[in-house]
Formats: C-alpha cells, structure tokens, sequence
C-alpha cells in the first residue's frame, strides 16, 4: 500500500496562499465546503446527513448514531460525508464467511482530488496549522478519551473486517489511544525551537519547526486502525492536514476514527477520507502536486510505485514496506524447562499471531542445530492444537486470512516450499468450512533459497532454518532483502548484545517478539523502507525545518566599492 507541491509554487507556509475561488474552478468541491474547510473555528465537527455528533457521556442520545457498516457515505471532504461522485460501492468481506457484511462508497480520482483541495484550503487558510500547541495536544487527548469510550464496538469492528480475533481488537484500539496520548504529550513539551550559537551577542539564531502542509496517508489491511494513528496522530500534533486511504479490504475503522475526530472539534478539511483502491486513489495522491508529504505502509511492489510517483514533484516520502523477520534461538535459551517453554511459546506467538498477517512476524525462525528436533517437534505439536474461527468467538485463537486472494498467495508459497524440499511438521491445508481460513503450518529443513524464505508471505507460515555458530546466526538472520525486526534467545548477556549490535533490523529483540513502545521509533533497514513512525522521529516525519537568523544590530557590510565606500569622497 502506500504513499506536492504544484511545480514552482512555494511551499504552503511561506508562499501564496490558494484561496477557495481557486479551487472551485478545478475541482468539484462545492464554495461552501471550502468556506467550511478553511473556518477559523476549532469546534467545527463534520457531520453526516441526519447524524448528530455527541459528546462523552451522551450514552442514550449516541444510540442514534449510524452504523457503519451500513453506510454507503463514507467519503468525507472539507466537512461532507459523500458518496462516490460516480456512485461506484464496494462490498466489504467478512473473511470468516467470506459473504458482505457492509457497503463503502467507491472513490476515485475526481473525489481524491477534492479531499486534497479541500486540505490545500484548510491548510494554507484553515484554524488548524495555525492553532497554538495546547490546543492541538488537547483535541488528541479528547480522541484518546473517545477510543476509551468506544472501545468494545470499535474493537469489534475491527475483528469483523480484518478477521482477528476480539482481543486483538481491543488490543488495537488501546493501541491506538496510547498513540494518541504520546504525541499530544511529545508536542506539548516542546520548548519552541532550538537556539543555534552564531558566535555574536548580535545575532539571535533559532532553529524552529513548522507542518510539512498536506499529508496523503495510505494504510495497510492487516492493522487499519492501528496503522492509521501512527500517521494521524502526529500529523495533526505537528499542525498539518490530511486525505487518508485506508485499504479497499478493510476501511471501515478507520471511517469511525475520522468520525471520532470530528466529535473531538477538529476543523473542518484538516481531516479527510477517501475510501477505494489503491490503483486509483492511492495512485493519484502519490502524484498529486499539492501533496506535501505521502506516508504508506504496506507491500514492496506498491511502495517502490509510489515513491517513482511522488518522485516528479519531489515531496517527501516515508515508506514502511514490510519485512522477513529471523527469531534466533540460541540452545542456551532453552537449558531449562521454563526457559524451553517460553521461547516455544514465543516462536508461536511471533509466527502466528493474526495469522501471520504482521510486517513484523517472526515467520523466519533460525534455531541451533543441537536444538531442532525437540524444538520444532514442540512447536509443530503446539501449532496443530491452536483454535480457529470467528474471532468473537469463546476460545477462538486466531482467525482467517484476510480475503480469497490472501488464502490463494499463502497455498502457493506452501506449495513452492514443499517443492523445493521444504518438510511439512504442521498444517498446509485449509480446514474444511467456508471463510478463508489456513492452518498454522510449520516448514522444516527450509534453505535460504527458497522463496519461502525470501519473501514475505503475510500468512501463518513458519520456516525454519538451523545454525551452528554465533557467526552463522547472525549471516543467516541478516541474509535478507528486509531488515525491520528480528530476535535473539540467550541466556548469555554478552552474546545477546553482540548479536543485537550485528542484526540489520529496526527493532531487535532479545528475549522477547512484537512488543513495540509509541515513545520508540518504528522501521526498518533495506527494502523495509524509509522514514521511521513513532517516537521523537516520528513526529519529525511530518514537520520541515527552519532557520531563523535575526541581526540585531544590522550595519553596512562594505562589500561593494561605491560611493560610499571607505577613502571615497
């Protein structure tokens, strides 16, 4: 999935301002959108036709509130829920029984390019980039307060569309209220810039920091909602404005969370959504000339697609693309009962958590020679036991695959790894039943030049792959394409940091897989892609630098010989 500037024009701070008459003329964005998109009012909330927005604690009056997955309006611009401009919908799946459970409106080109005239015209003369920090910290908060507050019906939501399990959606959303929480914390500390010593008491020289200006935001199917906060939330705490694409697979969460947005008092046209597909939508914002800054998570094909795209108006990209994560497994790690149990368990929950559909997913599991066979005997034992179905369901453990074509890419590559000479010791098989579910499977004697093991499946596939020494793990796990996570098991402390020094990953692990904190950066080496989210670097991505240089005692420099110049009359 994935991620302007008009050629010429200045940027959106210190250049002309693009007033609404401007983008009437070239878009089908209504005078009165524009008008409501730029409205110096903090409090203004975008509503749909008939709904009310409600505040926290309006319990009985919010039963009125429309349920999304009966909505067709789910295209907002500048303060207008819409339907596509041709009409087209979508059917949104439940995976679980691959039947529709929901109608979004369809977008294409035409409504991209409203919801980013609509940003342009909140940005360059909309309340929001100019609204003091407080106030911005404070809105994220109260979008934190509401995720708390709907909670159980958001994290529902999104185990229905993207096939996980209930907890996972609770999970995410409180996830995503920390996300929230963390930058409106971060900005709020902020002192104002950073003074730079120009060597003269004459000179006061400050470093400052101001939005990029439109941000275009493109996010992945397997965590829609959690996705979208490491985007939104500190696009907004650093001012700027926004048109988000969420997945045409799975956009139905992140539909509530601009709702949640609105409710909070965000002004109109800072927010905007686009819902439809990548080819189209995602396609257009990556080129679109007044998009300053593209964002994308998901796979490497679509990435390197739009960066060529963002490319000819030079505005800046971070890309998140993915990864093919190695868990090695030292022997000593495993020299007692409890230490033996845990980093199975571990293995178990790298690999497999929603099924297997994470960038991070530890699918490459690299183990000591000495250990294999009673290693993997457990983890394919355990791997046979774990509980399919719908994920709110009791007992249910993990849920299907995203979609049909997800289900298919999965059945191939296991097909190519067992033809390679890969050993089945776990699943490869559909179970029978409808919806798009496959068995967590364990590939043994795997190679380093299988496919399998080169390129991310986005399934619940385990390989594995064997070591004898330290100099051959570290080979193995960084013999790869990508370079976003990875994990070493010790009970040697000077091996486990020599091992995390030398591992070409993001995020490095010891003891441990997939626990990630908003206050440290999250991304990767390689083909992962560019850019970091989360932490201080994460709000940086959405921010230009400025130097601000002030003489304060300004005199003639005498640099050019005139009239004036010394030993002239």
């Amino acid at each position: 999935m994935a991620h302007g500037r008009a050629e010429g024009r200045p940027g959106p701070v210190c250049g002309e301002a693009y007033g609404m008459s401007r983008f009437a003329a070239t878009s089908g964005v209504s005078q009165v959108t524009l008008r409501n998109a730029s409205r110096m009012d903090p409090r203004s909330q975008g509503r749909r036709p008939n709904r009310r927005c409600y505040r926290q604690g309006d319990s009985e009056e919010r039963k009125a509130i429309r349920d999304v997955t009966a909505a067709q309006q789910t295209i907002h611009v500048g303060g207008e829920w819409r339907s596509a401009l041709s009409g087209a919908t979508r059917e949104i799946i439940d995976p679980v029984d691959a039947t529709a459970f929901a109608v979004v409106a369809e977008g294409g080109v035409r409504d991209t390019d409203d919801a980013v005239a609509a940003a342009r015209a909140a940005f360059d003369d909309g309340s929001w980039p100019r609204t003091p920090v407080a106030e911005r910290a404070a809105l994220l908060r109260r979008v934190a307060d509401l995720l708390e507050r709907d909670r159980e019906r958001i994290g529902a939501l999104e185990s229905q569309d993207a096939g996980k399990t209930l907890e996972e959606g609770r999970v995410d959303v409180d996830c995503v209220r920390d996300a929230f929480r963390y930058f409106a914390d971060l900005v709020e500390k902020e002192d104002g810039g950073r003074a730079v010593d120009a060597g003269s008491d004459d000179i006061r020289s400050v470093v400052v920091h101001e939005p990029v200006g439109v941000c275009a935001l493109i996010t992945p199917w397997n965590y829609p909602l959690l996705q979208a906060s490491w985007k939104i939330a500190p696009a907004l705490a650093a001012g700027n404005t926004f048109v988000i694409k969420p997945s045409e697979i799975t956009p139905l969460t992140t539909v509530v969370l601009v709702e949640l947005l609105l409710e909070a008092g965000l002004p109109l046209g800072a927010a905007n959504i686009v819902t439809g597909p990548g080819h189209t939508v995602g396609a257009r914002l990556a080129e679109h000339p007044d998009v300053d800054l593209v964002s994308f998570t998901g796979g490497l094909v679509s990435g390197t697609k739009v960066a060529r795209a963002a490319a000819d108006s030079v505005k800046k990209v971070a890309l998140e693309l993915g990864g093919k994560n190695p868990n090695v497994v030292f022997a000593d790690a495993c020299s007692t009962p409890e230490g033996f149990d845990t980093a199975v368990d571990q293995a178990l929950n790298a690999a497999f958590i929603h099924s297997g559909q994470v960038c991070s997913a530890g699918s490459r599991l690299i183990v000591e020679e000495s250990l294999r066979e009673r290693f993997v005997a457990e983890l394919a034992r355990r791997a046979g036991q774990i509980r399919l179905g719908r994920g709110t369901d009791e007992g249910v453990e993990c849920g299907p695959l995203v979609s049909a074509a997800q289900l298919a890419r999965t059945e191939e590559y296991v097909a190519s790894a067992l033809g390679e000479g890969a050993v089945l010791r776990a699943g490869g098989e559909r179970p029978a039943g409808p919806g798009y579910f496959y068995r967590p499977t364990v590939l043994d004697r795997c190679h380093r030049r299988m496919r399998v093991i080169r390129e991310e499946i986005f399934g619940p596939v385990l390989t594995v792959e064997t070591f004898r020494t330290e100099e051959e793990a570290v080979a193995l796990a960084n013999d790869t394409e990508y370079g976003l996570a990875g994990a070493v098991w010790t009970s040697d402390a000077a091996r486990a940091r020599r091992v995390a020094a030398r591992l070409r990953h993001g995020t490095v692990w010891i003891n441990d897989f997939h626990p990630y904190l908003p206050q440290a950066e999250w991304g990767g080496f390689g083909k992962s892609g560019i850019g970091r989210e989360l932490g201080p670097t994460g709000l940086a991505e959405y921010r230009e630098a400025k130097h601000i240089y002030q003489n304060l005692a300004p005199r003639p420099v005498r640099w050019f010989a005139g009239t004036t110049a010394k030993g002239q009359a």
